[in-house]
C-alpha cells in the first residue's frame, strides 16, 4: 500500500478536497494548503516526501518556488500543475527542477502514477545550478506553438523533457502540422540555444545536390562547382540541424548520413579531410518512414538512429477545440504586421470547428490571413467563412455537378461567389495575382503527381524553367514525393 507524505499546495478549495480523499484513500498522508508561505514553512521544517504545488497562488507563484526548494532540499520532488497549460509552462516547470508538470484538468489516475514513481526514484541530490532558466519570462507571447488540448499538453510535456538534452529527435505529423515549429522550440529552449538553428528540406533540393548542401564540396568537386561551398552540417556546428521531409532523402544521402550519426564526422564532396560535427539532429517527415523501409526506400538502420525520441504532431482534426486560440493567435499576429484589426464571432468560429482542415494548421493561418486581407467587416461571420470554405473545396473541384464542367465555368462560379461575399464592397487590390495563386498550387500539385515528383518532367509539362518551378513548390509550400504515384 502507497505511504509517505504529500504537501499539496492549491488556492482552489475543490481541488484540495479531491486530491485529498483520493489521495489519502489509497494511503498517503495529505497536507492541503492554500497559501505559499506555509508551503513553505512546512518544507523549511524538513516535513513532506513529496510536494504538489499550483503555479499561480495568492501569496506566491509555484515556479519561482521552485529554485529555493531545489536548493534547501535537492532531493524532494515537486510535481507542478498549472491551469495556463502552455509550451513556456511545461519549459520553466522542467528547467526549474519539477519531477513532472500537469496541466488542469489532470486524470488521478496519471497523477497517483507519477506520485508512485516520484517516490521510488533514488535520492539523489540534484545539481541546481543545471536547472538555470532559458527562456525570458517576457517570451510568453512569442511562444510558437498554440493550444490547450490534451494533444498538446503531452506534446509539451515532451518537449520540455527535451530541451535539456541533445536527444535525436524525429517529428512526424501531416503537412501543416507544425513540425518546424517543434523542431524550433526544441533549439530555441534547448541547451543550444545560442547557436544556429539551421533548417534543410530534402523534398525541395535535387537528388544530384542533397551530399553537396549537406556535407559542402570542395572546388571541382564536381561540374559547376567552381568554388568550395560550405554544407549545412557545418553552418549548424554548435547549434541545431533540422532536416525537413527526411523521407524524401535519396539513398546514397541516407549512407552518409548514417555514418556521420554513427562516427560523428564526414567530408565534403571531393574532400578528404574528415570533418567532426556537433549539431544535434532533428528530424521530421509526413511519410510512414516504416512503410517506406518495407519497399526498400529507406534505410532500417538510420531509422533507429533518428528515431531515438519519436514525436508525433496531431493534425487539426484532432484538437478542434485549440481552433478559437489559434485564430485569436492569427488575428492579432495580423494586426501586428499593419493588416485590419478583425475578430470571429462565435457562429463562424463553431463553422471552422466543424471543418476538417486537410491542410492543419498552416491551412488555418492561411485562412485567417485572407480574411484580415481581404474582407472589410471588423467581424468576421459564418457567410465568410462559409464562402471562404466553399471556396477551398473549389479548388480540389470537389463542388462540381457537372462531370464535364469546364474549368473556366467553375472559376466563374467560385468567383462569383466571392464578389457577392463583399457585398457593395470591393475586393482589396491585387485580385488577380492571388487568384492565380490559388491555381498554382493545385496545378503543381497535380502535374508533380502525374510525373511522379519528376521535377525536370514536371517543368517540361508546364513549360516552365526548372528553376522557376523549384522556386514555385518552395514558395508554396508544396511537398514533393519521388517515385510513388
Amino acid at each position: 500500500m502507497p505511504s509517505g507524505t504529500i504537501l499539496l499546495a492549491d488556492d482552489d478549495q475543490a481541488i484540495r478536497t479531491v486530491l485529498n480523499r483520493s489521495l489519502g484513500g489509497i494511503g498517503y498522508q495529505v497536507r492541503c494548503t492554500g497559501s505559499m508561505s506555509t508551503l513553505w514553512r512546512w518544507i523549511s521544517a524538513g516535513e513532506g516526501d513529496i510536494v504538489i504545488a499550483d503555479v499561480i497562488m495568492p501569496d506566491g507563484n509555484g515556479l519561482d518556488m521552485l529554485p529555493q526548494i531545489k536548493k534547501l532540499r535537492p532531493d524532494l520532488p515537486i510535481i507542478i500543475m498549472s491551469a495556463q497549460n502552455t509550451l513556456l509552462t511545461a519549459v520553466r516547470a522542467t528547467e526549474r527542477g519539477a519531477f513532472d508538470y500537469l496541466p488542469k484538468p489532470f486524470d488521478l489516475n496519471e497523477l497517483s502514477g507519477i506520485i508512485h514513481n516520484a517516490l521510488e526514484q533514488p535520492k539523489a541530490p540534484s545539481d541546481a545550478e543545471e536547472n538555470t532558466p532559458i527562456v525570458d519570462t517576457g517570451e510568453q507571447d512569442k511562444i510558437p506553438l498554440i493550444g490547450r488540448s490534451a494533444a498538446m499538453q503531452e506534446i509539451y510535456r515532451v518537449v520540455a523533457r527535451l530541451v535539456g538534452t541533445d536527444l535525436t529527435v524525429t517529428i512526424t505529423g501531416e503537412s501543416g502540422t507544425g513540425k518546424e515549429l517543434v523542431a524550433q522550440a526544441l533549439h530555441d529552449y534547448g541547451r543550444r540555444h545560442d547557436g544556429p538553428f539551421v533548417a534543410i528540406n530534402m523534398a525541395a533540393i535535387p537528388k544530384e545536390l542533397i551530399e553537396s548542401e549537406l556535407f559542402g564540396h570542395e572546388k571541382g568537386a564536381f561540374t559547376g562547382a567552381v568554388m568550395s561551398s560550405m554544407g549545412r552540417f557545418m553552418q549548424a556546428d554548435g547549434g541545431t540541424l533540422f532536416l525537413d521531409e527526411i523521407g524524401d532523402m535519396p539513398a546514397e544521402a541516407q549512407t552518409r548520413l548514417l555514418r556521420v550519426l554513427q562516427q560523428g564526422e564526414y567530408t565534403t564532396v571531393g574532400g578528404r579531410t574528415p570533418i567532426k560535427t556537433d549539431a544535434r539532429i532533428i528530424a521530421a517527415t509526413n511519410r510512414d518512414l516504416r512503410q517506406l523501409i518495407n519497399q526498400g526506400l529507406f534505410r532500417e538502420d538510420l531509422f533507429y538512429r533518428l528515431n531515438v525520441v519519436p514525436l508525433r504532431l496531431p493534425p487539426l482534426r484532432e484538437r478542434l477545440e485549440d481552433i478559437p486560440d489559434l485564430v485569436n493567435h492569427f488575428l492579432n499576429q495580423a494586426a501586428e504586421e499593419g493588416l485590419p484589426t478583425k475578430t470571429v464571432n462565435p457562429e463562424a468560429m463553431t463553422r471552422l470547428k466543424a471543418y476538417p482542415w486537410p491542410g492543419n494548421v498552416r491551412e488555418l493561418e492561411n485562412l485567417v490571413r485572407r480574411l484580415t486581407a481581404l474582407y472589410s467587416e471588423e467581424v468576421i461571420g459564418r457567410e465568410a467563412i462559409d464562402a471562404e470554405l466553399s471556396g477551398t473545396v473549389s479548388l480540389d473541384f470537389a463542388y462540381m455537378s457537372d462531370e464535364n464542367e469546364s474549368l473556366g465555368t467553375a472559376a466563374e462560379r467560385h468567383l462569383a461567389r466571392y464578389f457577392k461575399a463583399h457585398g457593395d464592397q470591393l475586393p482589396p487590390n491585387g485580385l488577380y495575382d492571388r487568384i492565380l495563386q490559388e491555381i498554382e498550387r493545385p496545378l503543381i500539385q497535380l502535374s508533380l503527381a502525374a510525373t511522379r515528383g519528376n521535377q525536370v518532367r514536371t517543368a517540361d509539362l508546364l513549360g516552365l524553367n526548372r528553376n522557376t518551378l523549384r522556386k514555385k513548390i518552395r514558395n508554396l509550400d508544396i511537398q514533393v514525393t519521388r517515385g510513388l504515384k
